[in-house]
Formats: structure tokens, C-alpha cells, sequence
């Protein structure tokens, strides 16, 4: 196997002083002392949630328009970076060493490359300043479904759990997640300045995320039937378990979304969506505005 630099690597033209300077083992090390911390989050998350829909009850909602655009540029921003960071890394290993590798193998790349570590640790970190979003539904008085809460409490509390457990199907979980935020914040980015973006790039978005959950389960069943097979996987049985029962929950809270958002006339909630021309939750969320097939 050929070496390869734990600084960069091929497919890296430039590396940051950040990036080059960054300490994998020490904030690893971190998170095995204070991830319990993500509790703390989640506890504050909830509260300020159903404290500001209280609030909200019986007062006007809040536009918000020019501090939406900076919070979704911003992350989109951010998405896109991290995307063109860890996607050359698994497009070299899987190109030089397959899929096993990717599925199976943490390092020398990826976790131990401070190009790698230093995106999947700000993946990690990112799980926090995001539960924002829902800030922005509360305030602008838009549904909060299930699947939005549910969506940013556990990947939070999953991300944090597993960062100091070095598995290697962090490989494929931060790069498709990067990646499909990438797209999405962007849709959220125009669609706070009112554009009139097509259904079909809503449409695009959801399916996007049906197939990041897709991939994420079947990584997931690779690594236990190596594992199984008594070959080595750097991943255990209850991270598997765990992420598995994630991605399983994901696909239907999903596969139901898609079906109720693009594939059934709008319910009750559905048509205040419509009416507001908002997007309702951390997904997806337009409806045809008429049978003429024209969207907010």
C-alpha cells in the first residue's frame, strides 16, 4: 500500500495552516471527556423549542428575510467547503482501495490526515449551531413536524457519541452529509429571498436524502457481515446498531415526507405552507401552489 502523507494527501492542491496545524488525537481525546455535553444541547434545544412556540402563541410572526439568507448562505458556505475537503478522500480511496477500505479502514486518510480530521471534527461541532434552524421556525411561526426535531437531536447526539470511537463509516456519513447540505442550504438560501425555485429541485433535494439514508444503512450492513466474517472493521456492533435504527427511521420519516409533500394534495398544514411560500422545516418542503403546478 502506497504511503500516504498525514498532512495531505493526493487530490489536495492547497492546505490551510488550519487544516495543516490541526490536532486530531488531542480533540479526540476531548470529546471522549465532554461529549456527554451534547445532552446538555439537546435538554436547552427542547426547552427553547416549546418556551418560544409558547411565546409565539399569540403574536405576529417575524419575517426574518435578510437574517434567513445570511444563516443558509452561511451554512451553505460552510457545506460546500467541507464537501470539497473530505470528497477527494474518498474518491482516492475508494479509486486506490475500494470499497472495503472506505467502509472499514479509519486511517491513514481520512481520521489520522489533518485535512480529514480537521472536517470531520467541524462536522461534529456543526451539529450544535444548526439546531438554529429550528430557531427560524418557531419565530416565523411555520410547522415544526416530527422529522425536522427528531432529524437535528439525534444525528447531534450520534456525531458526538461516535467522534471519539474513530469508526471508519465516518468516511461515507460526513462527506454525504456535507454534500446534500451543500445543495440544500442553497435551495434554503433562495428560497429566503422569495426566488421561485422549481418544485424540482425540492423534489431533488428529498430524493438526495433518501439516498444519503440508503447508503448510510448499507455501509452500515457491510460493516457488520465483514465483521461477522471475522475480518477487521473499524466500527463496533452497538455503533452499527445504533446508526442502523438512525438511518432505517430516517428513510421512512423521509420516504412519508416525499409522499405527503410531492405525491398527495396538501393537508391542512400543508396549505399553510403554501400560503406562507416557506420552506417548513430542515427538508424539503414545497407544494404545488395550484393544479397548475406553480409554487410560492
Amino acid at each position: 500500500m502506497a504511503t500516504i502523507d498525514l498532512i495531505t494527501m493526493p487530490n489536495y492542491s492547497y492546505v490551510f495552516n488550519f487544516e495543516k496545524d490541526f490536532d486530531t488525537p488531542a480533540q479526540r481525546q476531548w470529546m471522549r471527556d465532554n461529549w456527554q455535553m451534547c445532552f446538555y444541547y439537546v435538554g436547552t434545544y427542547m426547552l427553547i423549542i416549546y418556551a418560544g412556540q409558547f411565546y409565539m402563541q399569540n403574536r405576529q410572526r417575524f419575517e426574518l428575510k435578510s437574517v434567513l439568507f445570511t444563516w443558509n448562505i452561511f451554512l451553505a458556505a460552510f457545506s460546500i467547503w467541507g464537501a470539497s475537503r473530505t470528497l477527494p478522500e474518498l474518491l482516492y480511496v475508494l479509486t486506490n482501495y475500494g470499497f472495503h477500505y472506505s467502509v472499514c479502514i479509519p486511517g491513514p486518510s481520512f481520521l489520522d490526515n489533518r485535512v480529514g480530521g480537521f472536517w470531520n471534527w467541524m462536522f461534529t461541532l456543526s451539529k450544535v449551531p444548526e439546531l438554529g434552524d429550528t430557531v427560524f421556525i418557531v419565530l416565523r411561526k411555520q410547522p415544526l413536524i416530527f422529522l425536522h426535531w427528531y432529524h437535528h437531536v439525534t444525528v447531534l447526539l450520534y456525531a458526538w457519541y461516535s467522534y471519539s470511537d474513530y469508526i471508519a463509516t465516518a468516511r461515507w456519513f460526513v462527506c454525504m452529509n456535507y454534500l446534500v447540505h451543500s445543495v440544500m442550504y442553497s435551495y434554503y438560501a433562495l428560497k429566503a429571498l422569495k426566488f421561485k425555485v422549481s418544485r424540482f429541485v425540492a423534489m431533488f433535494i428529498t430524493t438526495a436524502q433518501l439516498a444519503q439514508m440508503i447508503m448510510g444503512a448499507a455501509v452500515n450492513i457491510w460493516a457488520y457481515q465483514v465483521k461477522q466474517a471475522g475480518n477487521e472493521c473499524h466500527v463496533s456492533y452497538e455503533n452499527i446498531k445504533i446508526s442502523l435504527i438512525m438511518y432505517t427511521s430516517y428513510f421512512v420519516l423521509f420516504a412519508h415526507f416525499f409522499r405527503r409533500a410531492y405525491m398527495k394534495k396538501p393537508s391542512g398544514i400543508d396549505q399553510k405552507c403554501i400560503k406562507n411560500g416557506d420552506v417548513s422545516s430542515h427538508h424539503a418542503y414545497d407544494y404545488e401552489k395550484s393544479r397548475k403546478g406553480k409554487l410560492d
